[in-house]
């Protein structure tokens, strides 16, 4: 971990990363060219966009394919444009967004073998869960915690996000956690 000041700046630049990309795609911008090693690097992440403290898209990978830059400059613009819960973001929203990158910490399997035992592993504020069953897939950042504290309706929703039953188990039912640093923007 670095120091605040070598947070701050990398935080400054997956933001601006993430924003130059959306702006690109809008014909309003570029995205800032940053020659770094860490970005470089393959990485996961999420990239969210808060419109008036509200969701307005989040769109993520949840392992390390390509180079951070990559991965950040694609998510904001699925965020922006592919989220399927929202419309396109416009040249007239863009100022508006307020955008949060998540750089996710490789998986590791929970091990559970029933709800019960789940739950008891989860841990509320720390975990982002990664849900896997069949063709079914979902995941919740750590940050969802925060709308949802309660583990049961955690894993409760989570499950209904993958397009399950909401109290659904099977001994084939894989979870995994991750855990996020994340920047994000002032709400403007």
């Amino acid at each position: 971990m670095g120091t605040r000041d070598e947070l701050d700046t990398r935080g400054a630049t997956l933001i601006a990363i993430a924003r130059g990309a959306i702006a690109a795609a809008l014909g309003k911008g570029s995205v800032p060219v940053v020659d770094a090693q860490w970005l470089r690097e393959r990485a996961a992440s999420f990239v969210t966009l808060y419109a008036a403290g509200e969701l307005r898209g989040c769109i993520g990978s949840i392992d390390a394919r390509r180079a951070l830059s990559e991965d950040v400059a694609a998510n904001a613009q699925g965020a922006a444009f592919r989220d399927p819960r929202f419309p396109p973001v416009t040249a007239e929203l863009l100022e508006a967004l307020a955008i949060e990158v998540s750089l996710l910490s490789p998986r590791t399997p929970l091990a559970a073998g029933s709800e019960a035992e789940a739950l008891a592993a989860l841990r509320p504020g720390i975990d982002g869960v990664y849900l896997e069953y069949a063709q079914a897939r979902a995941t919740y950042l750590p940050q969802v915690w925060e709308s949802i504290p309660d583990p049961l309706v955690f894993l409760s929703e989570l499950r209904r996000k993958a397009g399950l039953e909401p109290r659904f188990w099977h001994r084939d039912l894989r979870l995994s956690r991750y855990g996020v640093e994340k920047f994000r923007e002032a709400d403007g």
